[in-house]
């Protein structure tokens, strides 16, 4: 980044964006919970996680990418990019064993024969080289704080690792080296050493319980004892709270709740991915596996923002290969986004670094779910980060006085249905969206504040929104059971369907075409999902 002398429009816009930034945040700390929203402790306003997971848990304990950029540069980065917080990784190890902790960054990079990173970091981070590797965890810290950026500081392992296997002496309390004491030490020694550190903003105890030693009777015992051991040093922080089964069961606190509230500062997280299903995904038509994969996300864990004592849910992973090449996961996200969406959870993205100085016994491995390209020098995948947006923005505020309204998201592209000056209907982006009122299946989709509605003109051609709002073209519903279908019936063929629709080739090109599945046809196989199109709820003025 260039200096004053030689300071652009572009450079003073990004400072100053920096500086609001901080502003931003240091207003609205420290965040507490109001049933299922993350709020201003103060306010009461809400605040909206919208993390990125950056690691420091494996066998060199170092941030990845140091060798890359100075380390403000991949602060601003972050920002840039629309994120708000980061989920930050460590292990135990780190802040309960002298021999760990007490190595620097070099000697660390050293014992891993990792000599092309120790080069690296002498030139792009050069203060770190030196700094005993606890310092250079707390570095970091400070560094994201100063550029307005929110941290969860996340006890990934004990060890330090790549993680997960089921059975790698990391999984449970009990496992070779997870001893449940050391591990509160451990959570103590950090609540302690950030306590002043008001960017900190929450601690999640333990990512991906897991292997054959899981039980709930000591989750209760230990998750509690480890909350309320945070809480006691800094009741400022929210305490994130993991369940078993790698982060993706937490459907006992159905019978047996938490029964710790810590003054409203528990959070709880989940995490989703594809290769939890990675063969039903593959083998299902996708509808169906949707359906089934949405299901299963709100029995084991999105139950939690519902019912008589809600709470909130941070899913703190979830993430594709972004090279786009993959089915599975492609399939996957057009799942998720909406699904995630309707809901307006919290959430962080896996993941930001694009590379490992080492892991699993290779020098720098390339990360494939990074948002950063190898070189962690610009977007690896500028499309999916344009999807990303409507997960970015706050849609469901519980202070809201405005009329609620729905906004139309297409699943594959991320953009939503927007009217634009001249009353056209296209696909773009969702940062300025058009607000949508619909009354239920058989009800027009109508344009909020005006006598407009949506109407399809026939087949593979563009919608547009027109006064008739009685025509059976403009009496919309959802054709599927897992809701992602917007139809009509054809004007010309009243057996037939015309589902809204987008080109794959061009997502701003809204149209009807024929249902490609009969209504309640969940063995029918469309593998575009073009026409899955999601009303997400709003009340955001």
């Amino acid at each position: 980044m260039e200096m004053i002398r030689g300071t652009t429009l572009k450079t003073f816009l990004l400072i100053s964006l920096s500086v609001v930034a901080t502003l931003s945040v240091c207003e609205s700390l420290p965040l507490s919970t109001k049933g299922r929203w993350i709020v201003d402790d103060v306010t009461g306003r809400r605040v909206k996680l919208k993390c990125v997971n950056w690691i420091s848990h494996t066998e060199s304990m170092i941030t990845e990418g140091l060798h890359s950029q100075p380390i403000g540069d991949i602060a601003d980065k972050i920002s840039e990019m629309g994120f708000n917080c980061v989920r930050l990784t460590y292990p135990t190890f780190l802040w309960t064993r002298v021999d760990y902790y007490n190595k620097t960054v070099a000697e660390s990079l050293d014992s891993l024969n990792a000599t092309e990173a120790k080069a690296m970091i002498a030139v792009q981070n050069p203060r770190f080289l030196s700094l005993p590797l606890r310092e250079s965890y707390e570095r970091v810290v400070g560094e994201l704080g100063r550029r307005g950026l929110m941290l969860i500081l996340d006890n990934h392992v004990s060890k330090p690792m790549w993680c997960c296997e089921r059975e790698d002496g990391n999984g449970f309390f009990g496992d070779k080296f997870f001893d449940p004491e050391e591990w509160i030490e451990g959570l103590s020694q950090v609540a302690n050493r950030f306590k002043d550190e008001s960017h900190v903003i929450g601690m999640s105890m333990r990512n991906e319980l897991r292997g054959q030693r899981s039980n709930q009777k000591d989750w209760y015992k230990y998750m509690r004892e480890g909350a309320k051991a945070i809480h006691s040093i800094n009741p400022n922080l929210l305490v994130v709270v993991s369940g078993l089964n790698f982060d993706n069961d937490l459907s006992f606190l159905k019978k047996k709740p938490f029964r710790l509230t810590l003054n409203n500062k528990v959070v709880f997280e989940a995490h989703w991915y594809s290769f939890d299903a990675t063969e039903q995904w593959n083998d299902k038509p996708p509808e169906q596996e949707c359906k089934d994969r949405a299901r299963e996300f709100y029995r084991d864990a999105g139950f939690l923002t519902e019912g008589d004592n809600p709470a909130p849910l941070f899913i703190s992973e979830f993430g594709m290969d972004l090279r786009m090449g993959n089915v599975v996961d492609n399939r996957y996200f057009n799942c998720y986004l909406p699904t995630v969406a309707a809901k307006d959870l919290d959430w962080a993205l896996w993941t930001l670094q694009a590379s490992y100085y080492y892991r699993q016994g290779s020098l720098f491995l390339e990360e494939v779910y990074s948002v950063l390209d190898f070189n962690w020098e610009k977007p690896r995948n500028p499309q999916f980060l344009e999807k990303l947006t409507i997960l970015q923005e706050m849609l469901q505020d519980p202070n809201s006085e405005a009329s609620p309204y729905y906004v139309i998201v297409h699943a594959k592209s991320g953009l939503c249905v927007n009217v634009d000056g001249e009353k056209k209907v296209h696909g773009s982006g969702c940062r300025h969206r058009t607000k949508w009122t619909h009354s239920g299946d058989g009800w027009p989709i109508e344009l909020m504040g005006s006598n407009l509605c949506l109407k399809a003109v026939g087949d593979g051609r563009p919608v547009k929104v027109s006064t008739d709002c009685r025509s059976q073209q403009s009496r919309w519903r959802r054709v599927s059971k897992e809701k992602l279908h917007l139809a009509v019936r054809d004007e010309h063929d009243h057996t037939e369907s015309l589902c809204l629709d987008a080109s794959s080739s061009d997502p701003s090109s809204i149209v009807t075409r024929k249902c490609a599945c009969k209504e309640g046809d969940l063995n029918c196989h469309h593998e575009e999902q073009s026409n899955w199109f999601q009303l997400v709820p709003s009340n955001i003025p």
